[in-house]
C-alpha cells in the first residue's frame, strides 16, 4: 500500500524542513515541491485550468513530523496542452509550525517522468 520515497532536505532552523519519508501513490503526483520561509509550493501537472480551490490538504502529527497530503477534488476536464502550475500554501493555512519537520506524502515525479 505504501511506497518509499527519499525526499531532500531542505529549509534552515527558522523554517519547516522537509524529511525523508513514506509517499502515498494515489496523490497528486508532484512535479517538484519546494519550502520557503513562510509557504510550500507544489508544481503540479496541468492542461491550463488548475487553481488552488480545486486542492485540498491534510496535516496529520506522529513521530515529531507533520505529515502533508495534496490532492484534487476533481480531475481537471479542460482541453490545453499538457503543462504545469505552481501552487503555494502558507504555513499558517497548512498548520505548521516553525522549525517542524514535514514529510510530503505525495510521489515526486523524477524529472525523466
Amino acid at each position: 500500500m505504501f511506497a518509499g520515497a527519499t525526499l531532500a532536505l531542505a529549509g534552515c532552523a527558522t523554517t519547516p524542513r522537509l524529511v525523508a519519508g513514506e509517499t502515498w501513490p494515489e496523490l497528486e503526483p508532484l512535479l517538484a515541491v519546494s519550502l520557503g520561509r513562510r509557504a510550500v509550493t507544489i508544481r503540479i501537472e496541468s492542461r491550463g485550468c488548475a487553481d488552488r480551490a480545486n486542492m485540498v490538504f491534510r496535516v496529520d502529527r506522529g513521530g515529531g513530523r507533520a505529515v502533508v497530503a495534496f490532492a484534487r477534488r476533481r480531475l481537471e476536464t479542460c482541453k490545453g496542452p499538457t503543462g504545469w502550475a505552481d501552487m503555494t500554501f502558507s504555513y499558517e493555512e497548512l498548520g505548521l509550525r516553525r522549525g517542524e519537520r514535514i514529510v510530503i506524502a505525495n510521489p515526486v515525479l523524477s524529472p525523466s517522468a
